[in-house]
């Protein structure tokens, strides 16, 4: 029984690491295109290409976090 709690609480562990990560690549993300906005009325076309590859790297740490979480065990 102890064991399967120790796993649980590593995969649960594991999954809010690439989720914070996740978080984090998202806010880059975010603030690069608010910085860009600020500095000129029209932003620079590698301001969206930034948004868009953070976006992208959000989605890929986002979802093994979910497939370490339907690994819990009962």
């Amino acid at each position: 029984m102890a064991n399967k709690l120790v796993r649980n609480e590593q995969r649960k562990l594991s999954a809010t690491y690439f989720n914070g990560a996740a978080l984090a690549v998202m806010g880059v993300g975010g603030f690069t295109l608010i910085v860009a906005i600020a500095q000129s009325a029209q932003p620079a076309p590698a301001a969206f290409v930034v948004v868009v590859s953070c976006m992208w790297a959000r989605a890929s740490l986002h979802w093994p976090a979910r497939r370490l979480l339907k690994g819990l065990e009962e």
